[in-house]
C-alpha cells in the first residue's frame, strides 16, 4: 500500500505484555519474540500468546541476565579484536540487547515481588 512518494506502509506485529502491577509493555515483534526466545518461552508453543506465572520468573529474570552477560562479553571481545588489530573502532549506533531487556526485567521483578502473571495476545 503506497501512502506518498518513497513510502510504504507495512503492517508491524506487536507484543503488547500486562500485568495487574505494571504499565503495559509494548515491543516490536523482532524484540518481544527474542525475550520470550531467551526465557525459553518459544519451546512451550506459540509465541503470540502466552502467560508467565509468577513461579517462572526467577528463571526468566536468571536467563534474561544471562543472554545479556554473553551479549557484552562478545562486544567487549570484538572491540578487544579490533584494536589489537589496530582497527578505528566506531561508536555503535545499535540499541544493544541490556537496553531492550531492561524494561521487561523490571516488569518482570515487580510482577514476582507482587505474584502477579505477565499475558501477552490475549
Amino acid at each position: 500500500m503506497k501512502l506518498r512518494e518513497g513510502f510504504i506502509l507495512q503492517r508491524t506485529m506487536l507484543y503488547k505484555f500486562k500485568s495487574k502491577v505494571t504499565a503495559d509493555l509494548i515491543m516490536l515483534e523482532p524484540n518481544g519474540r527474542q525475550m520470550l526466545t531467551l526465557i525459553g518461552k518459544s519451546e512451550s508453543g506459540s509465541l503470540s500468546k502466552g502467560i508467565l506465572e509468577p513461579q517462572d520468573m526467577p528463571a526468566a529474570i536468571f536467563a534474561l541476565e544471562r543472554a545479556i552477560a554473553e551479549d557484552e562479553e562478545v562486544q567487549q571481545q570484538r572491540l578487544r579484536e579490533a584494536l589489537a588489530a589496530g582497527e578505528k573502532v566506531a561508536r555503535s549506533d545499535v540499541v544493544s540487547l541490556r537496553q531492550r531487556a531492561v524494561p521487561f526485567l523490571d516488569m518482570l521483578r515487580r510482577c514476582h515481588a507482587a505474584g502477579k502473571a505477565i499475558v501477552w495476545g490475549v
